[in-house]
């Protein structure tokens, strides 16, 4: 709406009186191509001072639970806060599946399931049978494909 009325030639002081807004606001709206967007700073938590210990043990044993880490490392905040910032750093010492790095190009996989509905279908002859339906669906892999 900012651009749009100073496009029409609204001067951004009538803008900003208009819309109850800073004429500083005004003018950055009107000289930037997106709209606003707010990014928050990165900041510690409550998780930071604990994450180099529950890294080391995480090197040393992947799998640890994390109430057990919680445990060791003398945690006393909310568990579900732990568990969280534990399977974010949990990602990094887990061994990687060989099935998560497959990349197809587009067209070389399909995905196909036999479904049965819930109800008989009518057929044309008027009698009514149960008929499986098979749904494909093609997978790729994004970054896969490259562009010829």
């Amino acid at each position: 709406m900012i651009r749009r009325l100073s496009a029409e030639g609204v001067p951004k002081a009538s803008i900003a009186q208009k819309l109850g807004i800073s004429r500083t606001t005004v003018v950055k709206a009107v000289t930037s191509s997106a709209p606003p967007r707010y990014v928050r700073g990165p900041s510690p938590t409550s998780f930071t001072p604990f994450e180099f210990r529950v890294r080391a043990l995480l090197a040393e044993t992947p799998d640890m639970p994390a109430t057990v880490l919680a445990e060791r490392v003398g945690w006393t905040g909310s568990i579900r806060w732990f568990r969280d910032n534990v399977n974010r750093v949990r990602a990094e010492h887990r061994p990687i599946d060989p099935a998560d790095r497959l990349s197809w190009s587009a067209g070389d996989v399909a995905q196909c399931d036999l479904w049965f509905p819930p109800r008989k279908i009518l057929l044309e002859d008027g009698s009514r049978t149960m008929l499986p339906v098979l749904v494909m669906t093609a997978a790729h892999s994004p970054g896969s494909c490259s562009a010829g």
